[in-house]
């Protein structure tokens, strides 16, 4: 099974002059834990996750009127609609990501989600895999 087969399209973006708070709107209007940033064009420049508004956000002492750019995840890892499923997933485990944009020539068409893959009979051994790989406790820096 192929990306294109189980990705959600029409994915919302912000650009990069977004506010903090409109991008956590958005999340939440859209009940989602990711907004991509991108251009005019569609083209993805990167992602803002609820993980960065907290880490690189707030925990740094932005407020809410600080901008995608101040936070997101810059050159994020990618598939494309072509890819198989399995490495996608093989890929959302090695970088213990949960969603994955999906490009085609520069341009995102739309994200794939370990929830895309955990509705889908036959993916759900795959996505539990991926999210025990993905939820690995860390190691406090020393």
């Amino acid at each position: 099974m192929k990306v294109k087969d189980i990705m959600t399209t029409n994915v919302q973006c912000a650009n990069q002059s977004t506010t903090l708070e409109e991008v956590a709107n958005k999340m939440k209007s859209l009940n989602v834990g990711s907004i991509p940033v991108c251009d005019s064009g569609n083209r993805l420049l990167g992602i803002v996750t609820d993980r960065d508004m907290v880490v690189r956000g707030l925990s740094q002492g932005l407020q809410s009127q600080a901008v995608a750019k101040d936070v997101m995840t810059v050159n994020p890892v990618t598939v494309s609609p072509d890819t198989d499923v399995n490495e996608a997933t093989r890929l959302m485990s090695e970088h213990q990501i949960r969603r994955i944009p999906v490009v085609e020539n520069g341009t995102l068409v739309g994200i794939l989600a370990i929830g895309d893959m955990a509705v889908r009979d036959r993916l759900t051994d795959e996505a539990g895999n991926a999210l025990s790989s993905i939820s690995e406790p860390s190691r406090p820096n020393m």
